[in-house]
């Protein structure tokens, strides 16, 4: 099978994760157990790892590495997407029940941005060899605002929440829809709004994930296969994370080194100085790794101390009652 069968696979693949994603998951009830989205987080990264399986097999091992590599990337940096949108439906004040649908147009439009993005950075790559200092550059940069910028701020002092805040918007109920008409007018609901500022942040997202998969490879069908399938899945990965995702404190270190990582070696490749994708692979692997596990290490050990004091304490409640109680006798 040569690339432009792959090319084929990959559209069936993507046309009935996307299919399903629509028609399946969208009209399920939004209150399905976790297992459900886990499910299909699953059926996703399988599909993508027999994908990338088949490149390996017929375009070669430096492909299919590459692919790996690039998907792995992708992947973990959307997982940092996944804390925006908990802060964006907070601050919008998006039930439950519409967030799939948000979700659902958010990943889309997201899709449509990173195949720009892909297509535009490689012909740059390839006209310029001077961009890979600029998006070393552009990774460095991301690299120290991952991992050290304030998490603090609400999201309502961003500059695309303001943006977003010109819009007609309608506060009242958005009854599941984008658009509502009032009075004869049409106006955009807070889904609508909320969607603008996921759109809007997302090319951010895709302005440090993008030039991280292009130090792995500038070959087109390698990047952008990779991105759209790890890509694909988020949204059901949204819904198993949601409620681990403050577990997870020390991802974002992680993520800022592997980006620091990426960063430089762009540097050294402008300088005719190559780390090996194999390489590259084991760093950002064992990085992820190693994280996840401090992270849920130290998460359970505060969990540990928290019980461990909510239970001193009832304990020491109980005394001073006991105490009291004696004295006013």
């Amino acid at each position: 099978m040569d690339e432009t069968g792959l090319w084929m696979v990959f559209a069936a693949i993507f046309a009935g994760l996307f299919l399903y994603d629509l028609l399946v998951v969208g009209r399920r009830s939004h209150d399905a157990p976790t297992r459900y989205a886990l499910r299909e987080v699953v059926v996703c990264v399988a599909l993508a790892l027999v994908f990338g399986a088949l490149i390996w097999i017929f375009l070669g091992d430096t492909r299919g590495t590459e692919y790996l590599a690039a998907y792995v990337i992708e992947f973990s940096m959307s997982v940092d997407n996944l804390f925006v949108f908990i802060l964006l439906f907070s601050a919008f004040g998006i039930p439950g029940a519409y967030q799939h649908k948000v979700l659902f147009y958010g990943i889309l439009g997201a899709m449509a941005f990173r195949a720009v993005f892909v297509i535009v950075g490689t012909e740059m790559l390839e006209a310029f060899d001077w961009m890979m200092i600029v998006f070393g550059i552009i990774l460095v940069y991301a690299s120290y605002h991952t991992a050290f910028g304030k998490d603090d701020k609400p999201p309502e002092q961003s500059f695309f929440f303001r943006l977003a805040s010109h819009l007609r918007i309608h506060q009242g109920d958005s009854e599941g829809r984008f658009f509502l008409r009032i009075d004869g007018k049409r106006v955009a609901t807070v889904l609508m709004g909320c969607l603008v500022v996921i759109e809007l942040t997302d090319v951010m997202f895709a302005l440090d994930s993008i030039p991280a998969a292009l130090s792995i490879s500038t070959d087109v069908f390698i990047v952008f296969t990779s991105n759209m399938l790890a890509v694909l899945g988020l949204r059901s990965l949204y819904f198993v994370l949601k409620d681990y995702l403050g577990r997870l404190a020390y991802l974002k270190y992680g993520l800022g080194a592997i980006l620091a990582f990426i960063g430089a070696k762009m540097f050294l490749s402008y300088f005719d100085i190559e780390i090996s994708v194999v390489v590259s692979l084991a760093v950002i692997v064992a990085v992820l790794a190693v994280t996840v596990v401090v992270s849920v290490m130290y998460s359970r050990r505060k969990e540990g101390l928290g019980a461990r004091w909510q239970y001193a304490g009832s304990r020491c409640g109980r005394w001073l009652s006991v105490r009291w109680i004696i004295l006013l006798r």
